[in-house]
């Protein structure tokens, strides 16, 4: 079973991918004996799955900003500079202001985290991210009384992002998460994968994961997050509403209109990938469903 570890390294030690899962079968193997650092809770991703290769999880990828195709984003991201990198904290909180990315991470617990990634186009990956949760950042900006939602911008650099040229969007990219969703224990803010830094196309230097919802809510290159009471904007629910609800819970009893979401593609499995069921909120149930409950999520999808 996937499980999630706690590191104390930083995202810019560099582990390679045969030494990192060899690493995860020794630490698996010590938590067995009651031995080992394992801090926090360890929740469960679906029963023997194993992190996808680093050349799938770099090289397939929605990055629109970047193109269209799936390989667009590994041939043009490149040129994202990254380095200096502010995200401004802005809205209900106590201590608005632009913080820098290093003060950021020094001041941060970089943790393992092996999640299963559900795309609306309904394939999927297993990815081995390092990063920190979102309330610890939330926390140290001090999210005031009353605040009901997050919200999320990426960067918009039309000279180094060929895909701003083209409105397939309404840019620069926005999301957003009810509180509950952004404070839950899932839900990181990821610095790197497999654990080195973060790839340009796959949202570096920060990007937001919540595993049970689809990928398309993991906004990436993250520059501005704003805490506030109405629900945030978000560019695909303002594309096109009837596809991409606000919500964009995995629910494979709710079909997208144009294709079921009862199954998914498994990235790196054959020539064609096999096909697997999709499991309600990507598996996760046991740990988030209660922050729906009473919701018809058929309705709010």
């Amino acid at each position: 079973m996937s499980r999630i570890w706690k590191s104390k390294f930083k995202d810019h030690d560099v582990t390679d991918e045969g030494l990192y899962l060899s690493r995860r079968q020794i630490m698996a193997g010590a938590a067995g004996l009651g031995l080992g650092s394992i801090a926090g809770p360890a929740f469960a991703a679906p029963e023997g799955l194993e992190p996808n290769p680093i050349e799938d999880i770099t090289n397939y990828n929605n990055y629109y900003e970047f193109g269209t195709g799936k390989t667009d984003p590994a041939e043009n991201a490149g040129a994202l500079t990254t380095q200096p990198w502010t995200v401004k904290i802005d809205g209900k909180v106590d201590k608005p202001g632009d913080y820098q990315l290093e003060d950021i991470i020094a001041n941060a617990q970089i943790e393992e985290r092996i999640y299963r990634l559900r795309c609306v186009e309904a394939w999927s990956m297993v990815i081995p991210w390092n990063g920190f949760t979102l309330a610890s950042l939330l926390e140290r900006a001090g999210v005031q009384s009353g605040a009901k939602y997050v919200a999320f911008e990426t960067v918009a650099r039309p000279e180094e992002m060929p895909g701003l040229r083209y409105p397939v969007l309404n840019w620069p990219y926005r999301e957003g998460l009810r509180m509950d969703e952004a404070m839950h224990p899932l839900t990181i803010l990821a610095t790197g994968l497999y654990g080195k830094d973060l790839p340009n196309q796959n949202g570096a230097p920060l990007r937001l994961v919540v595993p049970w919802k689809y990928g398309f809510k993991g906004i990436k290159s993250i520059v501005r997050i704003t805490v506030q009471d109405e629900e945030p904007f978000t560019s695909w629910s303002d594309a096109n509403g009837r596809e991409y609800g606000f919500y964009s819970n995995v629910n494979p009893e709710v079909n997208h209109p144009r294709w079921s979401q009862a199954t998914e593609r498994v990235i790196g499995a054959g020539l064609f990938g096999s096909r697997r069921e999709t499991e309600m909120f990507n598996g996760y149930a046991d740990e988030v469903a209660s922050l729906y409950a009473g919701m018809d999520l058929k309705k709010f999808y």
